[in-house]
């Protein structure tokens, strides 16, 4: 009897078809492994909101909402790759917010995963730090703008320091359940083994939160380009969220548009760039 024929490669890509692995599977609901990708989807979707956006442009709907055409928003686009905005060239205001974001971001990992790691293995490490963490994390970094200004002024420091607290306290907590959720029965197996604390650290812990901190990057990152308008409040000339706020002020919608459409892409290229990058470095994740 011949074989089945094997779905294509784009086929499995866009999720239409099972892969390999997923194939081989006799119970899939609630089995994350077992899910495809679903991307046929996601460009069912994207396709579907642009034919949206060009019958509400041609039957004049997005005039009453303030929003604008999608003709007059290529238009302005063609400006500011040409032009820039505001005589500052269109990649300079995104390179510079892409800078801030993951200055924040790095910054809030080198002192959160330490400090989450230390939490997680010292009691008096908990002791000291717990209420101050459990303090400051549900405190919204706009709260903190005016104390930043205060402390650093309106300089490029204040900026990244606001976005190094949005992520700050989202790595310690990762980190920090990263550490409680390794099993104990390694931990002793290590020991048994002959292993140092130094070892075990490394070589059973880490690895072991490493799925938890990636989580807590991803979470960050995204917070931190949500945050990246509120930290371009002070006294920013440059930058997607500059950007949006001095042509909001002008009423120029197709701007605004535009800024957000960047913020929403270059947050998503970023999102599956963790996404492979965490596949390729934590391969293990999701296995016990």
């Amino acid at each position: 009897m011949a074989d089945k024929k094997q779905p294509s490669d784009i086929a499995i890509w866009l999720g239409i078809a099972d892969n390999a692995f997923t194939r081989q599977k006799t119970v899939k609901f609630g089995d994350a492994s077992a899910v495809n990708s679903g991307r046929i989807y996601s460009f069912i979707v994207v396709f579907g909101l642009g034919a949206l956006w060009v019958l509400a442009s041609i039957m004049g709907f997005v005039e009453p909402f303030y929003w604008p055409t999608i003709g007059g928003t290529f238009d302005r686009i063609y400006l500011l790759v040409t032009e820039g905005f505001r005589n500052v060239p269109l990649w300079e205001h995104v390179g510079i917010s892409v800078f801030r974001v993951i200055s924040g971001v790095i910054f809030g990992a080198l002192v959160g995963v330490p400090l989450g790691f230390a939490m997680g293995l010292s009691s008096t490490a908990r002791g000291l730090f717990d209420p101050i963490v459990e303090f400051m994390r549900p405190i919204p970094p706009l709260a903190l703008i005016p104390l930043i200004i205060l402390w650093f002024g309106i300089d490029e420091t204040a900026k990244i320091f606001l976005l190094f607290l949005a992520s700050l306290f989202i790595m310690t907590i990762a980190a920090r359940s990263g550490v409680s959720s390794v099993g104990i029965s390694k931990v002793h197996a290590a020991y048994s083994l002959g292993a140092s604390k130094l070892q075990i650290l490394r070589h059973v812990i880490l690895p072991n939160a490493l799925p938890e901190i990636f989580t807590g990057l991803r979470t960050s990152m995204g917070v931190c380009w949500g945050t990246v308008v509120a930290a371009e409040l002070v006294a920013a000339d440059k930058g997607v969220g500059s950007m949006i706020m001095i042509a909001k002020n002008f009423l120029q919608t197709d701007t605004v548009v535009i800024g957000i459409i960047i913020i929403g892409v270059i947050g998503y290229i970023i999102e599956i760039f963790m996404r492979y990058l965490e596949n390729g470095l934590i391969p293990w994740k999701g296995k016990g």
